[in-house]
């Protein structure tokens, strides 16, 4: 069965979370948004499925997934929903529950660095909200940043199978988002993120095995990889990264 993934086609985003969990476990996807609109893909494509009014279950917004008939949002959910079949979770219950709460938490940090240039509101520009943008942006730098990335390097150092992965002895979905919340920490605010993580070197860690999985490797290098900018969640704001003390 080939997934069909659906966001928008322009932006890492929430949709990055997803494909970096396909393209890790060499899963088969088509990335709908991405494809031409003459071959029935394209945006229009994944706003028809959004729209669709015979959904009994549909999804909010992108992301989401068709697996065949099945349609599901909320890139937690997702992942959750991937992760057996994709082989990126452990068996357990246990398990499962903690790599779900370790994404979780990636999610709430993934919105506080969206909401550092967009505090008001998403429908105004960047320019509307600047004066309350540094006030949220000082904060997320000099305390949300180090609290977060503080919580995994100590769930990295407590893990009882070694602090290379978050859950386990293997990589799971969580330390393949972890990888991308690193990344876009890096490209949105460099002076502050190099601060926060000199002092959590398991994180970094993490992310760079994650880097070094060779599929993972692959598609960093590819066309797919889609490069941050100043449309998606991290945005690159020079007067918005505030070194952390």
């Amino acid at each position: 069965m080939t997934y069909e993934l659906h966001y928008w086609p322009t932006i890492p985003g929430r949709g990055e979370f997803v494909r970096l969990a396909l393209e890790a476990a060499g899963a088969p996807y088509i990335d709908i948004a991405r494809g031409a609109e003459d071959a029935g893909r394209g945006v229009p494509a994944m706003l028809r499925t959004l729209g669709d009014r015979s959904l009994r279950q549909p999804p909010f917004a992108p992301p989401f997934l068709k697996d065949g008939d099945f349609v599901i949002g909320q890139t937690a959910a997702i992942l959750q929903y991937l992760a057996p079949v994709l082989k990126l979770v452990a068996r357990s219950e246990q398990a499962r529950a903690w790599t779900m709460q370790i994404q979780l938490t990636i999610a709430d940090m993934v919105t506080e660095a969206h909401d550092t240039h967009h505090p008001i509101a998403t429908s105004l520009y960047y320019e509307d909200q600047k004066a309350e943008a540094l006030r949220r942006a000082g904060n997320f730098c000099s305390e949300r940043m180090p609290k977060f990335l503080q919580w995994f390097e100590r769930i990295l150092s407590q893990n009882p199978a070694g602090d290379r992965w978050l859950v386990g002895n293997r990589m799971s979905y969580a330390d393949l988002s972890l990888f991308q919340l690193v990344e876009g920490l890096r490209y949105a605010f460099p002076l502050a993120a190099e601060r926060v993580l000199s002092r959590t070197p398991r994180v970094v860690g993490t992310h760079n095995r994650v880097a070094a999985q060779p599929r993972v490797a692959a598609y960093l290098r590819s066309e797919r990889r889609i490069a941050f900018n100043e449309q998606g969640i991290f945005r690159r704001y020079p007067e918005l990264d505030v070194p952390a003390g």
